[in-house]
């Protein structure tokens, strides 16, 4: 069976105090009381206006963005360790927003909010200026083929939107599998902003940050990862004037299948799902 598929939960089969997994890889959080349940999706954006993050969240705290979230697993991850964080979980696929909509739902995360809308337009839309304290962006989608080099995200002048959008403190934190995108993400990002690679996976999340990062790691590909902090020197006419000397990314990505190292290996299957077995903690 696909690695897609295998050590998967079934949602219906899901009691509470249960964890769920996929591919064989735990879900962070556990399911609740349906009576604790709450609703996380943001059904319908503003036609003409930014969004109420304090309003919709009842609240004022630190603000993480997640561009791209897929069905949820930084998100849910986050708002799992960080309940004083507020988090906006955003994808342009409505069939994954509804999983991690599901699964916030079903963990009581009141500090979650999943919408459907692409990055650009959530950043020039419905964000004000200063106001996202992280930004989260794993594994843009890299358009192998250089006819659709232009639909690809992560340019200078999305650096641009991010940057008027943070706080002064703000962050944004990047990964890809794709060496040739790491590439440009790293000239780009070093230009506007404090930039780090990080080594090894990331500390709070040792299974993955995405799915695409579980299966990238599954198949033994190099994955790149790495963190910019705002640049407060950098007035915004200044960074305007940088991001128009950057290239755009018209670089060649050399196509997944091409790439990886070793096959997947074969995982026993897990008892995983009845409370009578639960996961040991200390």
């Amino acid at each position: 069976m696909s690695k897609r598929y295998e050590n998967n939960s079934s949602p219906t089969e899901l009691l509470p105090g249960d964890i769920e997994y996929e591919m064989g890889t735990p879900i962070p959080g556990k399911i609740l009381e349906k009576e604790l349940w709450v609703q996380t999706a943001i059904k319908k954006l503003p036609e003409n206006e930014p969004l109420n993050i304090g309003a919709i969240f009842g609240r004022v705290a630190p603000v993480a963005i997640d561009i791209g979230c897929g069905n949820g697993r930084f998100a849910l991850s986050s708002a799992v360790r960080r309940p004083d964080w507020d988090h906006l979980a955003i994808d342009i696929l409505p069939a994954v927003v509804r999983y991690g909509t599901r699964r916030g739902n079903q963990r009581g995360l009141s500090n979650l909010r999943f919408a459907v809308c692409d990055g650009w337009r959530f950043l020039a839309n419905y964000l004000q200026p200063s106001s996202v304290d992280e930004i989260h962006i794993y594994h843009p989608q890299p358009f192998a083929d250089p006819n659709q080099s232009s639909r690809r995200m992560m340019t200078a002048d999305f650096l641009v939107w991010m940057h008027n959008r943070l706080t002064t403190t703000g962050q944004v934190f990047l990964q890809s599998d794709r060496r040739e995108y790491w590439d440009y993400i790293s000239l780009i990002m070093s230009r506007m902003f404090e930039w780090r690679e990080i080594e090894g996976r990331w500390p709070d999340d040792e299974f993955g940050r995405s799915r695409r990062e579980v299966l990238s790691i599954e198949q033994g590909m190099p994955i790149y990862r790495g963190v910019g902090t705002m640049r407060t020197d950098l007035s915004a006419d200044e960074i305007q004037l940088i991001a128009s000397e950057l290239p755009q990314p018209k670089f060649q990505v050399e196509r997944g299948e091409t790439r990886n190292k070793r096959p997947l290996r074969k995982r026993p299957p897990r008892q995983h799902n009845r409370r009578s077995h639960p996961p040991k903690t200390t």
